[in-house]
């Protein structure tokens, strides 16, 4: 597999393209456009919330009814959330704006929007929005680039990846970008995400695909607690690679998983250490346990603590919140034969050995959880089981910026 810079103009056939549309925010790109120039088979992951968009609900009507896909349209800035059938039906005049610019179905643009909850989207703006993307999208790097900045709405970066690999002696890629700072607690993708492919591949084993990797990698994020009401993740493949189509599982399958799951992991990784007013990336990894699922257990619960996610931001080797975590997370272990570590770029500690301190030096472990990506590293000697989680400190800035969000 090899790595690029990627994005979701990184595969074949994918155009993009963003504008500023004045939806909420004044002085910078709010819409983008992800347009493919043949139908996709399309894959989707969206929020457990009970309470969901109007855009989650159009595009699990579209990808769970086996729509090919030829566009998607995001907005920032309003998320179209909690607006009734009014709301829903804002979906559809985006969809038919974009069917009507770029001369394909209605029923092919997946819409998603990111922002305040409880406001109606000024779909003026929105539809006029839409008819600039469609003359504007651009096949280039750098298109794929601006549409990752434009769905940005308290982030502080865009957030984008890709991969190559081989599959029946074609090149295959998969692009993809997303966003989110804050209300992140997945459980089912995360934020919004979208990824692109040029792989020739079944609908079946592509929601395949992703329904199984987004358990270790969006589901292991988590900033604040909360679950979205506007949590998408769409996969659009146009089959341009021109490889053997994936049908079944087997070793091309598990080629575009490991790439898959490389972008995924990547991604939410990101989207973690950007956490609204975050310092630092924060991972917990769980080795030794006596299953996987334990182990995801563990490390979600230590990222999610509020007084460890405290401490991390307080360059405190505060080890006792952490093995405190673990207690409560509801998995089994001994926690009198727990060693635990913090590593990141600035050296490797221990900090406990079979669940009593080790003495350590104070001075090099605040070292240590000073870098911007810091790692919590138990062992509960149960078996060789492991998994990772991510998260990120708990700042002030945190506080301040959700204070006044809407304004």
């Amino acid at each position: 597999m090899k790595k690029i810079t990627g994005g979701v103009t990184a595969a074949k056939g994918f155009a993009a393209a963003a504008v500023e549309a004045e939806i909420k925010y004044k002085g910078r790109k709010d819409m983008a456009l992800i347009y493919s120039e043949t139908p996709c088979v399309t894959a989707g992951t969206f929020t457990t919330n009970l309470v969901k968009a109007a855009p989650v609900k159009w595009d699990q009507a579209l990808v769970y009814g086996g729509q090919p896909a030829r566009a998607v349209v995001v907005n920032s800035g309003i998320a179209n959330a909690c607006t009734g059938e009014e709301g829903y039906g804002y979906c559809r005049k985006t969809a038919e704006a974009a069917a009507a610019s770029l001369d394909i179905p209605a029923d092919s643009v997946l819409v998603a929007s990111t922002g305040v909850i409880g406001m109606q989207l000024p779909i003026d703006r929105i539809a006029a929005g839409v008819t600039t993307l469609a003359a504007e999208k651009q096949f280039a790097e750098e298109a794929g680039l601006e549409a990752a900045r434009a769905i940005m709405t308290t982030d502080t970066k865009p957030k984008y990846v890709g991969a190559e690999i081989t599959i029946g002696g074609k090149t295959v890629t998969i692009g993809g970008m997303c966003k989110g700072s804050g209300m992140i607690h997945p459980n089912m993708c995360t934020m919004l995400s979208f990824l692109t492919t040029d792989a020739a591949i079944t609908k079946e084993m592509l929601q395949k695909a992703l329904s199984d990797d987004v358990q270790d990698t969006y589901n292991m994020v988590s900033v604040d607690g909360d679950t979205s009401t506007n949590d998408t993740l769409l996969l659009l493949a146009n089959g341009l690679a021109g490889n053997p189509v994936i049908c079944a599982e087997g070793e091309d399958y598990d080629t575009f998983k490991e790439a898959l799951h490389y972008v995924n992991t990547e991604l939410a990784k990101k989207i973690a250490g950007d956490g609204e007013g975050a310092t630092c990336l924060f991972e917990a990894k769980i080795i030794g346990a006596e299953s996987h699922e334990q182990a995801k257990i563990l490390a979600k619960s230590i990222v999610t603590s509020t007084l460890t996610k405290a401490a991390i931001y307080g360059h405190d080797a505060n080890w006792g919140r952490i093995l405190c975590a673990m207690g409560y997370s509801g998995a089994q272990f001994d926690p009198e034969r727990v060693d635990l570590w913090f590593k990141s770029a600035a050296g490797k500690i221990k900090i406990i050995e079979n669940g009593v301190s080790t003495g350590y030096s104070e001075e090099l472990a605040t070292k240590i959880l000073s870098e911007d990506y810091v790692t919590a590293l138990a062992d509960v000697k149960m078996g060789s089981e492991t998994a990772l989680a991510w998260g990120c400190d708990l700042t002030h800035e945190y506080v301040n910026i959700n204070a006044d969000y809407r304004s």
